[in-house]
């Protein structure tokens, strides 16, 4: 036992080392840093996220918060705890992100003018209405409806006047809910037959 926290004591002492170094901007001592917890911290992002690509992206944007951000941490709590807490709270951002993409695409397939033949799956449905947009609109409708941006604050991050913006959102909300999309001059999704 007292073995163990002989050890566990020297490997605090090198972490906090290593952290200091980095605090100085020795880059090797991140990357050790990194080694040295690279694989726990993507099993715990795992476990949140329940998918491989998301907890790999998630374990890349937490090292770099992590990286902009030790000069913040302090030792009254283990340099390993304040990474966990980075982690979590990076994690649970992008689980209510995630939900509140769903939430918008749940309200766009309950407004659909004719139910589908076969059940709907989120994710599926999701990557459909994304591929219909533009990159401007995706920018529009993400910085709207994800990150819950008015219409001044989109129009300041994309450089166009908040009437211009408000109505791009409004034809970008009427072409989610007719699936119409114009691309390449041709009409291409659920039109309406009209006479």
């Amino acid at each position: 036992m007292d073995r163990d926290y002989r050890e566990h004591k020297s490997n605090s002492e090198e972490i906090e080392m290593l952290v200091e170094r980095t605090k100085l901007g020795d880059k090797e001592a991140f990357a050790s840093i990194i080694r040295k917890f690279e694989k726990p911290m993507y099993i715990y992002c795992y476990h949140i996220l329940k998918n491989k690509e998301e907890a790999e992206d998630a374990l890349q944007e937490i090292f770099i918060r992590v990286y902009e951000q030790i000069h913040k941490y302090r030792p009254h709590m283990t340099f390993s705890a304040w990474l966990y807490k980075i982690a979590y709270n990076h994690s649970l951002n992008q689980i209510r992100s995630k939900k509140r993409w769903f939430r918008f695409i749940d309200r766009y397939k309950y407004n659909q003018p004719e139910p589908s033949p076969q059940p709907i799956d989120s994710q599926t449905t999701l990557k459909d209405y994304l591929n219909l947009l533009t990159t401007e609109e995706r920018h529009i409708i993400v910085l709207r409806a994800i990150h819950q941006y008015n219409f001044n604050e989109i129009s300041e991050i994309m450089n166009m006047k908040p009437a211009t913006v408000r109505k791009k959102y409004e034809r970008l909300r009427k072409k989610l809910q007719t699936k119409e999309v114009n691309e390449g001059g041709t009409v291409n999704a659920s039109i309406t037959k009209s006479v």
